[in-house]
């Protein structure tokens, strides 16, 4: 099967809130045509994600995010706890992807990769869904799939505060915890881009490797009423994030 596209929908959203973020990709899934989204946005507040399967209470210093007012939130997707802050996240859905789970995040990765080589580094993918610049960590991603249709979503960090990661995320102990931050301070690293930056290398990454054009659209009236909706419905409710 061939991975191209006449075309892609790009979505710049902006910085906006948890709920809100978490909310516009599921509606986005829900009702996605047979042309490609990419979505491209940040969060503020900052937030900590946990992926679908965790636990709130056992990943998250809930009351610590409160003090410094940072959301916490649930997603549909797999994958571990994450302090979104200093990073541009992307979303892609599509109709049209290989099976295989590796290969599907290969796919995807390849066009984030494009982008960020683009911008004079040398990244490669890391299986299961990691990009990395020398064997260093610098894009996490995760995959859900509905209705015959994948959403992938992830980060690419611009910097890192690995130290207030490991504040609001929860550790045994303190030793513990200063050997957790000194092994990923090892592992991880940033590109110290600017948003826009990596915003427009990610879009031509994107045309480049599907082989598509660009469509430069916004939200309909109607993709925003149902984000709103499932904002407040769902991802802003304690049934919600605080799921068994």
């Amino acid at each position: 099967m061939s991975f191209r596209f006449d075309r892609i929908r790009v979505l710049e959203t902006g910085h906006n809130s948890a709920p809100w973020n978490m909310a516009l990709d599921e509606v986005l899934l829900n009702d996605l045509s047979d042309t490609p989204i990419l979505r491209i946005y940040g969060w503020r507040p900052p937030a900590v994600s946990i992926g679908y399967f965790q636990s709130m209470d056992e990943e998250v210093d809930v009351a610590e995010c409160n003090r410094n007012g940072i959301d916490v939130i649930r997603r549909i997707t797999g994958g571990g706890a994450v302090l979104h802050d200093s990073e541009l996240t992307y979303s892609f859905l599509t109709k049209k992807y290989p099976q295989d789970i590796m290969k599907s995040y290969e796919l995807i990765c390849d066009a984030i990769i494009i982008a960020i080589n683009a911008l004079g580094f040398v990244s490669k993918f890391s299986p299961l869904n990691d990009i990395t610049i020398n064997g260093k960590k610098v894009s996490g991603n995760a995959q859900t799939r509905k209705k015959n249709a994948l959403l992938q979503h992830g980060t690419i960090l611009l910097d890192a505060d690995i130290d207030r990661m490991f504040s609001v995320l929860k550790v045994p102990t303190e030793k513990i915890r200063d050997k957790m931050i000194s092994d990923v301070k090892q592992r991880v690293t940033v590109l110290n881009k600017t948003f826009d930056e990596v915003a427009s290398s990610l879009k031509k990454g994107f045309s480049e490797k599907f082989c598509a054009s660009l469509d430069i659209d916004v939200l309909t009236a109607e993709e925003r009423i149902a984000t709103k909706k499932l904002a407040e419905e769902k991802y802003s409710t304690r049934q919600w994030n605080w799921k068994k």
